[in-house]
């Protein structure tokens, strides 16, 4: 008697949007559940990494690649270019641009001219009608407000009350309002979830901070996982840690990415011999607090004198900690990303195994093009883990007929799972604190995780 062989589970249709170098896309590519038939980005060198990799058998091979400034594209061509009518597409996926809202620079909201580009996203929902869409941004956009007040006028420093565009999340509660005027075909609109995330907790070698915007059309509440990664480097406290409490993998670490790499290839954007001159004093593990206060003073200028925000500042790495967030240029002196153990930048080869995208993956343009694509990449484990998510939920609704949940729900919800991760100790009264590969570092450790998991709505 011979078995029936398993039916092959179904793949969905995705069209991303700032599409980038794809860490989004691979992370979905890579659950086997999805393919991509379009991609819109306006970069030409991020386009020309798109083309690239797609003529080299790495991505759909019917993929279309739109080339241009998003404001002048229309959606109606996007979909018609894949064959699709509104209502038929899977999912709608990308990230807009962030750095209007990035705590890491000046926050200008939605004065500055990037930040419309997340109605422009809106504008892809509203006339494509995926039955999904994944949107990804900075954690900073949920409490980024519409208009941009600053602290010297602000009511603590003596100004008038803030007014509603001013206050802290203002953007998403508009982004909300506008997506719940959103109908369908068939007259129903869009539930969202928003999780607040930290790709090191699902097995990225990686801290970062994410906000992951999920919605679908059928009034599904969906859930983000518990963290599968936790830190084996809690501080020693009465309590158990997180760790031990419910069996989490340790963290994936810097020598998880690269510790295997013989040849970390030859695009670099190095540090000067000035910045080398201050780096090669400070032993791995640690910054600025290990050179003199005099040399402190000589090579951070008035940065010395400011209050926190300053452990980036020439920075050596650790093999046995995750990678800190990746920024768009290594050497910067106050976002050092230095080797451990060479006198060096991490180069785009360490960048692109830090984000976990694949070894045979090819990126196009200038070295620091190359940097911006890996640097502002989605880290493809998030990809992953959300298109499992997502996967699961079009299964269900699959097996049901497409029903609609008779109940919709009361709000929108923003989840946060544990994204914060508490920064270890660099220093302590008076005395800097170095962290040792290899050691047990039990003063520098990381705190215990305060909150796992909090729900809060929209509102």
């Amino acid at each position: 008697m011979t078995r029936k062989r398993a039916a092959a589970a179904p793949k969905y249709k995705v069209i991303s949007l700032f599409s980038g170098a794809m860490g989004l896309d691979i992370g979905l590519e890579q659950t086997g559940r999805f393919e991509v038939l379009a991609c819109v980005e306006k970069e030409p060198s991020f386009c020309s990494t798109i083309r690239a990799n797609h003529a080299a058998g790495r991505l759909h091979k019917d993929l279309k690649v739109f080339e241009g400034d998003i404001t002048d594209i229309d959606p109606a061509d996007v979909l018609s270019a894949c064959g699709l009518k509104p209502g038929e597409l899977d999912v709608l996926v990308g990230g807009p641009p962030c750095q209007a809202f990035s705590t890491a620079g000046r926050r200008m909201s939605t004065q500055d001219p990037r930040g419309t580009l997340l109605w422009q996203y809106l504008r892809f929902v509203e006339f494509i009608q995926p039955k999904f869409f994944l949107m990804e941004n900075v954690r900073g956009l949920l409490s980024a407000a519409l208009k941009h007040r600053p602290i010297a006028q602000r009511p603590e420093k003596g100004g008038p009350p803030l007014e509603a565009d001013e206050l802290p999340g203002s953007v998403v509660r508009m982004f909300a309002e506008d997506m719940q005027a959103i109908r369908t075909a068939a007259g129903i609109g869009y539930h969202m979830d928003c999780f607040e995330v930290n790709a090191v907790n699902y097995g990225a070698p990686q801290l970062r901070e994410r906000a992951l915007f999920i919605g679908n059309r059928f009034n599904a509440v969906v859930d983000f996982p518990d963290p599968t990664h936790g830190s084996p480097f809690g501080a020693a406290e009465p309590q158990p840690s997180l760790f031990d409490q419910v069996g989490l993998q340790p963290w994936r670490t810097l020598r998880d990415a690269i510790g295997d790499l013989s040849d970390p290839g030859e695009v670099i954007m190095d540090f000067s011999p000035r910045k080398k001159y201050f780096l090669e004093r400070v032993p791995p593990g640690s910054n600025w607090r290990s050179l003199p206060e005099e040399m402190q003073k000589e090579s951070m200028g008035s940065a010395w004198h400011a209050k926190g925000g300053r452990s980036g500042w020439w920075r050596r790495l650790n093999f046995d900690l995750p990678s800190p967030t990746l920024v768009t240029m290594p050497n910067h002196a106050s976002t050092s990303l230095c080797h451990p153990t060479e006198l060096r930048a991490l180069t785009l080869r360490e960048y692109a195994r830090i984000q976990e995208f694949p070894d045979n993956w090819s990126f196009q343009g200038t070295a620091s093009q190359q940097y911006a694509q890996v640097g502002n990449a989605v880290p493809v484990r998030l990809g992953k883990v959300a298109g499992t998510v997502i996967s699961g939920q079009l299964d269900k609704l699959s097996e049901s007929g497409w029903k609609t949940v008779s109940e919709k729900p009361l709000d929108y919800r923003i989840v946060y799972v544990q994204s914060h991760i508490r920064t270890r100790q660099w220093f302590k009264n008076g005395r800097t604190i170095l962290w040792e590969d290899g050691e047990r570092n039990e003063q520098a450790a990381y705190e215990l995780p305060q909150t796992l998991r909090k729900v809060s709505a929209i509102a």
